[in-house]
Parts: structure tokens; C-alpha cells; sequence
């Protein structure tokens, strides 16, 4: 996929036509990343990723993209994790996949996918800015 039109606000193109962003809206930073990417005129898909869980496939590229392992970046304060007890689970990276794919409020958000590898965590949303 090529670039689009879009610029951001430093009049650089942007991925128009090919980023992800991971998204809860019940999700303040989410929220914030979202305007940042709006602000910056980027066109992207937004993927509900609670309602659209990602594949074992999907979050092990996104994981790699980030240079992160999947407890990284586990959203351990959620009452699922506590449930399941992930502070005690191994850590072994496909079982962390699959149990994240299940659960996916446990995945950090949002995430920002570019079609070139790359990813960022928005968990400061001006994290993003390092795709656009």
C-alpha cells in the first residue's frame, strides 16, 4: 500500500490508506489518541478491538512491531487477570497470546499499526506520533 494524501501537522505524508488503530472508546487515552491522529489529519481504520479481538497471529506481529512480550503489555489491574491469576502464570509467550486473544480487555491500549511493521503503544498519546 502507498501513502495518501494526508499530511501531518509538520505537512510530512502520513499512512493513509493502511494503519490500524486499536481502540476503546470507554478508554480516556484511546480517546486522546484518537484526536491526536484526527488533529494530524491521518486517515486510519478503527478496529473495536474488544468487539474484534485480534488473532494469535495478529497480536504476535503487533507484539514484535512493538518489541514487546505480550506481559508487557498485559493490563494486570483488570478482574480478569486477577481471576486468572496472570501474575502467577508463566511466562510463556504463545500461552500469554492465547489467553489475551480470549480476554482481549487484557491487551494495553490503544495501538497504532502501520502497513510498514511498525507500532506504538499510545499509552501517551504522542507515542503515536512517531508513525505518522
Amino acid at each position: 500500500m502507498g501513502r495518501g494524501s494526508a499530511t501531518d501537522l509538520h505537512g510530512r505524508p502520513v499512512w493513509s490508506d493502511a494503519m490500524e488503530y486499536w481502540h476503546n472508546p470507554r478508554c480516556s487515552k484511546s480517546r486522546q489518541g484518537k484526536e491526536l491522529l484526527d488533529a494530524a489529519g491521518s486517515t486510519y481504520k478503527v478496529r473495536s478491538y474488544l468487539d474484534e479481538p485480534p488473532t494469535a497471529k495478529e497480536l504476535d506481529k503487533v507484539l514484535i512491531a512493538l518489541g514487546k512480550e505480550p506481559w508487557d503489555i498485559a493490563r494486570m489491574g483488570e478482574d480478569v487477570a486477577k481471576e486468572l491469576d496472570l501474575q502467577a502464570l508463566p511466562h510463556d509467550r504463545a500461552e500469554w497470546i492465547k489467553v489475551m486473544v480470549a480476554n482481549p480487555i487484557l491487551i494495553e491500549r490503544p495501538i497504532l499499526i502501520a502497513d510498514d511493521g511498525r507500532a506504538a503503544l499510545g499509552r501517551h498519546p504522542e507515542d503515536l506520533k512517531a508513525l505518522l
